[in-house]
C-alpha cells in the first residue's frame, strides 16, 4: 500500500489570525469526560483545548466531581451533569447535553468516562443527537465497541482515536498492516479514525491516509491520549475537518519531542505536553 507523502506536499501550517479576531471566530467546544476515581482525564483534555485555540471550551462532568474539576479549570468553563450513584454521567444528562450541543461547534467524548451500561446509552444518544464533528476516544470508544451500530446511527462526522488495544476491541484487524487495517475500518463505518502508535495513520472514510512522522516513546503514559483529544476538539473548531485531524496529530507529537528534548523521555508528563503546545503551535503559524 503506497504511502503518500503528505510532509513534502502539504506541509502542516495554520493561518495567523486576523488583527480584529473575537472568540467566537475560534469556535466553542464541548467536552463531555470524567468520573469519580478519574478527575485528572476531563481536566487534560480542557487544558489541551485551551491551549490548542479554542475560542471557548466547555466541560461537562458527573456533579459527583464538578468540584474538583471546577478547581482544576480557570481558562475552560466545567459545568455539572447528573450521574449515579457510581459516579458516572447519566443518561438522564442527554437531554441538557443536547441543548449545549447545538450551541456549540464541535464534540469530544471519554477522556475518564467510566464503562457502565448507562456510558454506553449515553454515548450513543450523543453520536444520533450530534450534528457536529465529534471526537471519540477512551471510554467513549468500550461504549461504541459494545453498541457498534451507534457509528451507523451518528448524525456527524465522527473521529475515533484508538490505540492497538482499543482498536481491536472495535473490531479492527490487528494482524493487517496498520494503514490498511485503518482505512479499511474507516471506509466500512463512515468515520475517521487516527490510530495512535509509532506511525499514528490518520485514516479517512474515502481512502485517503497518512502516517505521522512526530513522538517519542516518552508519551507513553496515561494522560496523552487525553492530551490529543482535547488539542483534536480544538483544532476542529476553526480548521477544515481533514486538516484539523492531520495537524492535531502532528502537534499532539511535535510537543512531545519538545518535551523530550528538554526533560528526556522518562520524566515528561501530558502537563509538560501540554505546555509545549504553544510552542508547537508557533513554530508552524503563518508569518
Amino acid at each position: 500500500m503506497e504511502k503518500p507523502d503528505y510532509n513534502s506536499q502539504t506541509p502542516f501550517s495554520l493561518p495567523r489570525r486576523r488583527r480584529d479576531a473575537s472568540k467566537r471566530d475560534f469556535g466553542r467546544l464541548l467536552i463531555v469526560a470524567g468520573s469519580v476515581g478519574y478527575t485528572g482525564a476531563p481536566s487534560l483534555a480542557s487544558r489541551a483545548a485551551v491551549r490548542g485555540g479554542a475560542g471557548l471550551v466547555y466541560l461537562g462532568v458527573p456533579e459527583a466531581i464538578y468540584a474538583v474539576t471546577a478547581v482544576k479549570n480557570d481558562e475552560a468553563m466545567p459545568f455539572p451533569l447528573k450521574c449515579g450513584p457510581d459516579g458516572l454521567i447519566s443518561p438522564e444528562a442527554l437531554p441538557e447535553l443536547e441543548e449545549r450541543m447545538a450551541k456549540c461547534d464541535v464534540l469530544a467524548v471519554g477522556p475518564g468516562l467510566g464503562r457502565s451500561d448507562g456510558i454506553v446509552e449515553l454515548v450513543s444518544g450523543l453520536l444520533r443527537a450530534s450534528r457536529v464533528p465529534t471526537v471519540l476516544d477512551a471510554d467513549a470508544l468500550w461504549a461504541v465497541s459494545r453498541a457498534p451500530e451507534a457509528l451507523s446511527e451518528a448524525g456527524c462526522s465522527v473521529v475515533l482515536t484508538p490505540h492497538t488495544g482499543e482498536f481491536e476491541r472495535l473490531g479492527g484487524s490487528v494482524s493487517a498492516p496498520r494503514e490498511e487495517a485503518a482505512v479499511s475500518f474507516a471506509r466500512s463505518h463512515g468515520c475517521a479514525v487516527v490510530l495512535k502508535g509509532q506511525g499514528t495513520v490518520c485514516a479517512f472514510p474515502d481512502g485517503d491516509w497518512s502516517v505521522n512522522t512526530t513522538g517519542n516513546p516518552g508519551m507513553a503514559r496515561g494522560g496523552s491520549g487525553d492530551v490529543l483529544t482535547g488539542l483534536m476538539g480544538a483544532l476542529l473548531c476553526y480548521l477544515p475537518f481533514r486538516r484539523a485531524v492531520r495537524t492535531a496529530v502532528y502537534l499532539h507529537g511535535l510537543a512531545g519531542d519538545l518535551c523530550a528534548a528538554r526533560l528526556g523521555e522518562y520524566g515528561m508528563t501530558p502537563m509538560d505536553m501540554i505546555g509545549r503546545i504553544p510552542d508547537a503551535m508557533k513554530s508552524i503559524t503563518e508569518e
